[in-house]
């Protein structure tokens, strides 16, 4: 008999006990309550919420570790030992803080942490204080019951990470690397959530890749002067062509190696004939049309795209300003970083110089590693009509600054969600909220997966030679 059968019998329904399934929704409440808004540039303090983390691991026998780069910008490290010391690590990862919500556009207040008609609403509903709160409300269903994961498991809290991260997850991976020793995968945010798609077809997109950042910044120069005079160098008229040329660029079709799984997979899914490796570059747009709304889970991520964000120039209405700057932000795919700077270098012209600000590589993990398939089998265990599909993020998270530790980043933050529940409109918008069976469903699903034991003969971190992060592999063709 396995260890998680003798914990089932010690009191644990289908995986965790009853009193999980109420402290889920009780944390995720209490998490919103508290405001932890990060508006960019330092001005957030994590450390309440950091602290409620910790005493909840605390009273479950849990010694955790609050660390800190900045006061009050807190991150809560703990480990669990598991029952083979040998195996890889896993790392189980959410962040603390959340993006900034204006009360006065909301139904309910974005920080009041309200249960009402089977929902829990507040900035963080979704992103990703449930997720927390699920993490909490599963270890503590284990302490309670004496369940024991197969292998040891990492919790990562972290601040900073709707910022830059370096106060949060780079941090941690920088100055604190001997905490996460062992870990061979990592799970965290953006995946194994509901979507819907052609006839009611429930997908789970479990995140196996995530596309580059390359936040840039413009600056044009030219000759500053009166604003009465003609001025075939002014730096403003510089800039603005520039940024339209960027705009309107259309990028060629890549296929990663992840996207072109997520492709397959959508497709078999929906009874759509496609190659047995995928779709041709010059096949995705016609494929995506046939994919009605689940097209919007990969579309963003088959190419490299740069979309202007932020203009400045000029203190005076009648001054020609000497320079002109804009941000850009800029994504990449696996591969994509010489593309893009070339690219980037054309657009922008000989007037305009543009230099990186914030840069990170893009992501990709083994679709057919063990890892993977108990994700899969711990979602379609309580959805067994649920279909399971890699994706690649089109943005990114904290799994950027811990692969840097060498560990196979997956997002996995199970949720099963009603048909009509916009989950990407929610995901920063307002009137964010989570319904509570989701959560009840998340917490089961992910403590199902962590204590699956990988089968026989199979190994429990990722297959090495299957495209691990970060990924250089060269660019396909293009469409």
């Amino acid at each position: 008999m396995g260890r998680t059968d003798q914990a089932d019998r010690a009191g644990r329904v289908d995986g965790v006990d009853g009193s999980a399934l109420d402290e889920v929704v009780r944390f995720t409440s209490d998490l919103i309550r508290i405001d932890t808004t990060n508006r960019g540039g330092g001005d957030c303090r994590e450390r309440p919420a950091a602290e409620y983390v910790a005493e909840r691991l605390s009273e479950a026998g849990i010694e955790p570790f609050l660390l800190e780069r900045k006061p009050g910008r807190t991150n809560v490290v703990a480990r669990i030992p598991g029952t083979d010391p040998v195996a890889g690590a896993l790392l189980v990862h959410g962040h603390l803080d959340v993006v900034p919500a204006e009360p006065a556009d909301w139904s309910v207040h974005p920080f009041s942490g309200e249960v009402r008609d089977g929902t829990v609403w507040g900035r963080g509903a979704l992103d990703m204080k449930n997720t927390v709160a699920m993490v909490l409300a599963m270890t503590r269903s284990w302490a309670r019951t004496g369940a024991v994961p197969p292998r040891d498991i990492v919790l990562a809290f972290t601040a900073d990470e709707e910022d830059s991260g370096e106060a949060g997850a780079g941090f941690l991976a920088d100055e604190h690397a001997a905490l996460f020793e062992g870990c061979t995968e990592a799970v965290g945010e953006s995946g194994a959530y509901t979507v819907y798609g052609n006839g009611g077809l429930r997908l789970y997109p479990v995140a196996a890749g995530e596309r580059g950042s390359a936040w840039v910044e413009l600056t044009a120069r030219g000759t500053a002067g009166h604003g009465s005079k003609v001025n075939r160098e002014n730096a403003v008229a510089r800039l603005a062509a520039a940024v339209t040329r960027i705009a309107e660029h259309e990028w060629p079709v890549r296929l990663t190696p992840v996207v072109r799984a997520a492709l397959r997979g959508l497709a078999e899914a929906h009874g759509i004939d496609v190659d047995p490796a995928g779709p041709q570059p010059d096949e995705v747009a016609e494929l995506l049309e046939k994919l009605g709304p689940a097209a919007k889970l990969v579309a963003a991520t088959v190419r490299n795209s740069a979309n202007p964000t932020m203009l400045s120039a000029g203190y005076k209405i009648n001054v020609i300003p000497g320079t002109a700057t804009a941000l850009v932000d800029g994504r990449t795919v696996p591969g994509g970083d010489e593309e893009f700077a070339t690219t980037m270098d054309r657009l922008t012209g000989p007037d305009v110089d543009w230099t990186y600000f914030h840069r990170q590589p893009a992501l990709q993990a083994p679709v057919d590693a063990p890892v993977f398939a108990r994700m899969r089998a711990a979602l379609e265990h309580f959805d067994p009509e649920g279909r399971v599909v890699p994706f690649c993020m089109s943005g990114g998270t904290d799994a950027k600054q811990f692969s840097r530790l060498g560990v196979a980043a997956y997002g996995f933050s199970p949720l099963r969600l009603p048909p009509g529940f916009d989950y990407q409109g929610l995901f920063h918008g307002v009137d964010e909220r989570v319904p509570v069976e989701a959560l009840h469903f998340g917490v089961r699903a992910m403590d199902r997966f962590v204590m699956h034991e990988p089968g026989p003969g199979l190994p429990s971190g990722p297959d090495t030679d299957s495209g691990l992060n970060p990924a250089p592999d060269p660019l396909p063709e293009e469409a």
